[in-house]
């Protein structure tokens, strides 16, 4: 069974599309980024993606990474994100996937870790680091645990790797929109729109698209052609400057890219 995958689909049945937001876990404190967990759900987020803050985040842009060092600093540790599945998922129904390098996966034991993720009632992983052919271990846990499992895919992705993204994802493709690092951005690269259209012909039932999504006009924009919208940066930028209630009312915002027009 899918957690996210039957969100996914009831969001894109109801309304435009899925909102996806992303915070790393103990940002600004541990405490904090539960509550700002929380009120993303409450002000219209479907879907949760929490980062486990990591010392080499290679693929995070400034906003971030900044974030994540400070996590660090506060003394994250790869169970604090654990407690903040279980503490969240206890208070609002909305599926939680943890993003997380692979390194961090490979160091706690593949097993272990799927099986403390689903005990906390997490819904699976995104693993922008790994691709499927060198997945197996993962796979297999995952089918053991019923955790869903989200591949990332690319514009410079060949045909042949998108087919086995779409085939070993449970949940959703992640479509990464633009070349490079995360962080919000003024237009959305319209090759994410090539990418879903590549991705729906290799058979996938759900992508959804992120990296540089940041107002209500974007979310809507790229519900016209994807299932799901992701936003992060935005949403940690707001959460730094404004505290819990900041992040609660860019959701809010964000949201309403999801109306159906």
């Amino acid at each position: 069974m899918s957690g996210v995958g039957p969100v996914i689909r009831r969001r894109n049945d109801e309304a435009a599309g899925a909102l996806i937001g992303y915070l790393p876990v103990g940002f600004p404190t541990l405490d904090e980024s539960v509550e700002a967990a929380v009120a993303l759900v409450e002000n219209g987020v479907d879907v949760l993606e929490l980062g486990l803050p990591y010392s080499d985040p290679v693929m995070d842009g400034t906003v971030i990474q900044a974030a994540t060092r400070q996590a660090l600093a506060n003394g994250f540790r790869l169970a604090h994100g654990f407690e903040a599945v279980r503490r969240i998922t206890a208070r609002v129904d909305a599926p939680v996937l943890i993003m997380t390098y692979w390194n961090p996966v490979v160091q706690y034991g593949v097993d272990r870790f799927a099986d403390d993720l689903a005990a906390a009632g997490g819904a699976g992983l995104i693993t922008p680091d790994l691709i499927p052919d060198e997945a197996a271990d993962w796979i297999a846990a995952s089918e053991r645990t019923g955790l869903d499992r989200v591949f990332l895919a690319a514009p410079t992705s060949t045909d042949v790797r998108l087919r086995q993204a779409v085939d070993s994802s449970r949940g959703f493709v992640y479509a990464v929109s633009t070349m490079g690092i995360t962080g919000a951005r003024t237009d959305v690269d319209q090759a994410a729109r090539g990418l879903v259209g590549r991705l729906r012909q290799a058979g996938s039932p759900a992508s959804c698209v992120g990296l540089g999504i940041s107002t209500a006009t974007q979310v809507a924009e790229v519900l016209e052609y994807a299932e799901g919208a992701i936003v992060g940066s935005a949403l940690v930028k707001a959460l730094a400057e404004g505290g819990v209630e900041a992040a609660g009312a860019l959701a809010a915002e964000l949201a309403r890219g999801t109306a159906r027009k």
